[in-house]
């Protein structure tokens, strides 16, 4: 297949916000378009982070929507008038709106291509989106992939500080990212990035707002697949199996998959194995296509 194409283009929400997103198509022949993926990323980044995901997702045949969230990337950049120094603040609604956003894009993914089976995938904090919009519009997502995600509850979910294991006079304070120190060094350098904690971003309410389990008795069996890697410390391996076990006893998901991944860190697409992640991810999402309506 030939390279992918990509395209920038955009929505306005309720609050009058414009969301910048990118879709990414494969090239060649568009009868060979398998199906439709929507990757969310995680907080303080953004979806160009994502680029070579998305570019591994269209060679095997895949649309992918990207978008830049409330307050990230380009979409924070022109919300709040060129000051990177807030990059990462929601701006009105909140995360509330920010959710409403993603499932606004969802809706436009459908409406774009009715045909096609509707991937979710989710990142970190793109992952607990991903985990509300499952919970609100089950209906509306063939499958669901979290990555560096965990239990939304407290217990399960590290509020401290993330780079606690790798403290060192001569630390960045980005190594938690990934065990590929260059991952770290470039995120810090990205100039729509923000290292600011979640909580100062978003506030006590919005951050009080992430807390949640799975929804009870979900009326649609969506295939779902969690990734992370054991030196994770967003959640780690137990927190994950917890989110699993969830997913089965209260949602009554049947078809779960965990894969821990050994000697990477939270940024499973970025780490040293990221070939191998991303091709079990296309794997997985290759497989389970049959599941799709």
């Amino acid at each position: 297949m030939a390279a992918a194409q990509r395209e920038e283009r955009s929505f306005i929400d309720p609050h009058g916000i414009r969301t910048i997103y990118d879709v990414y198509e494969p090239g060649g022949d568009a009868a060979r378009v398998r199906g439709v993926v929507q990757i969310l990323h995680g907080v303080g980044e953004h979806a160009g982070r994502y680029a070579h995901v998305a570019e591994a997702l269209t060679a095997a045949g895949y649309l992918v929507y990207a978008d830049d969230h409330r307050g990230h990337g380009r979409t924070g950049l022109e919300q709040h008038g060129g000051d990177v120094r807030r990059l990462g603040r929601l701006g009105p609604g909140g995360l509330r709106a920010a959710v409403a956003a993603c499932a606004q894009l969802s809706s436009i993914i459908r409406a774009d291509h009715p045909g096609l089976p509707l991937i979710l995938v989710g990142h970190s904090w793109g992952s607990f989106l991903a985990q509300m919009l499952l919970d609100r519009h089950p209906r509306d997502y063939d499958a669901v992939v979290l990555t560096g995600s965990a239990l939304r509850w407290p217990g399960a979910l590290n509020s401290g500080d993330l780079n606690a294991p790798w403290k060192a006079p001569d630390a960045m304070g980005s190594e938690w990212l990934s065990s590929d120190l260059a991952v770290g060094r470039a995120f810090l350098d990205d100039p729509l990035t923000t290292s600011e904690p979640l909580a100062k971003l978003f506030g006590p309410l919005d951050t009080l707002r992430l807390i949640g389990k799975p929804a009870k008795d979900l009326p649609r069996d969506v295939p779902l697949l969690l990734m992370i890697g054991r030196d994770d410390t967003v959640g780690g391996p137990r927190s994950i199996h917890r989110l699993a076990e969830a997913y089965r006893r209260r949602s009554g998901l049947t078809d779960v998959t965990t894969l821990i991944y050994p000697d990477i860190r939270h940024e499973v697409f970025n780490d040293v194995t990221r070939e191998a992640v991303i091709a079990d991810l296309i794997a997985w999402i290759d497989r389970h296509l049959l599941h799709a309506v």
